[in-house]
């Protein structure tokens, strides 16, 4: 048992009249004890439990971020000339509609944009679709590359993923009590804006509650960055919705988007979630430049993210540019060399890193 530990679970777990809050640097001690297993599991479970019924402070989740960037994976940076965009999103995937999330990376990647996604395998408390299985669905495995092998697979094709159970192994170890408590715990609301990349890089982060909007954002701004966009997305994702005007948050300076699809003739059903291998034909029929049940949506979230990485003069002109990457085969062309490099043993960097030739 650690002592230090227990003093600081005692400071958050005394009820709503006593508690204390952590300060910056206690919350990256408990968490650094957490994940090098020095915390037993009895205070492990404890801690998560009582911080989720307190609530996190932006001091304290930024304290959490602190140890995740000194004890979790960074792609080291890239030659790239585009900062990389880093999807933030529940790790425990998506019950009730259908991800976009390796869509949206394959469209932006065709326009020369680089993306960053990170997750793992099925996990609490949702048990939903992971983006990882997406991406098997497409012919894509993540789980077999190397921390070295995904960075080069960012520099030769735009587009990479860190891999929890391989790449950040200590994380991945504290995934069983979100079983055992029943909740997600502050840990899943800090992986919506971890940064597992060591460039100059954007993060995007989904969100479903305003406060928790308004504590990414604090925590960010204590931090000093990076740079951040924000979106009230589908179940908790970056996913924008077609139901519903979208809300959003770009920052510095800060902007509060609000966009109606039906501005732009897309408004519609979100498409529902039925199965992984469907989510895996509907995908690849996209992708093929087949008009079906996901075609509005790819459109809409490709438009955007398009038109936020400075890719597109307006929304408009995102998502006709969006549906031209689609229609003339180069999303699926980037899917494609996806494939094949991370099929490929022994990657390493190219020296055509330099993406101003994909303008």
């Amino acid at each position: 048992m650690s002592d230090a530990f227990r003093e600081l679970l005692r400071k958050i777990g005394s009820g709503p009249h006593t508690s204390k809050d952590l300060t910056r640097a206690e919350a990256e001690a408990a968490t650094e004890m957490m994940l090098t297993g020095e915390a037993t599991p009895a205070q492990i479970g404890a801690f998560l439990l009582a911080h989720r019924i307190k609530r996190p402070t932006s001091a304290e989740l930024a304290g959490m971020l602190d140890a995740f960037d000194r004890l979790g994976p960074k792609l080291a940076a890239t030659t790239l000339d585009r900062p990389v965009l880093v999807f933030g999103i529940p790790y425990d995937g998506r019950s009730r509609t259908t991800p976009l999330g390796p869509i949206t990376a394959l469209i932006l990647a065709a326009a020369g944009q680089p993306v960053l996604q990170h997750g793992g395998e099925c996990m609490p408390t949702k048990y939903g679709l992971p983006l990882s299985e997406v991406w098997h669905k497409l012919g894509v495995s993540w789980e077999n590359l190397s921390l070295d092998q995904a960075r080069a697979a960012l520099a030769h094709t735009l587009v990479s993923f860190v891999y929890i159970p391989r790449h950040f192994p200590l994380a991945h170890s504290l995934i069983p009590y979100r079983d055992q408590i029943g909740k997600r715990p502050p840990l899943a609301t800090l992986e919506l804006c971890w940064c597992p990349y060591a460039g100059p890089a954007r993060v995007v982060s989904g969100f479903v509650h305003p406060p928790t909007e308004i504590l990414l954002q604090a925590t960010l701004k204590l931090r000093g960055g990076p740079d951040y966009l924000m979106v009230k997305g589908l179940e908790g994702s970056s996913d924008l919705p077609r139901e519903r005007v979208v809300i959003a948050a770009v920052g510095e300076p800060f902007e509060r988007l609000l966009l109606a699809p039906r501005d732009f003739a897309l408004a519609g059903e979100d498409p529902p979630l039925r199965s992984a291998d469907q989510v895996g034909e509907d995908s690849l029929a996209v992708l093929a430049g087949t008009e079906g049940p996901l075609w509005h949506s790819a459109c809409w979230n490709g438009g955007f993210y398009l038109w936020r990485a400075g890719l597109a003069a307006d929304l408009s002109a995102g998502i006709a540019q969006a549906g031209s990457l689609l229609r003339q085969g180069q999303a699926l062309a980037k899917l494609e060399e996806l494939r094949r490099v991370t099929a490929s043993a022994g990657l390493s960097e190219s020296p055509l890193l330099s993406t101003s030739h994909l303008f």
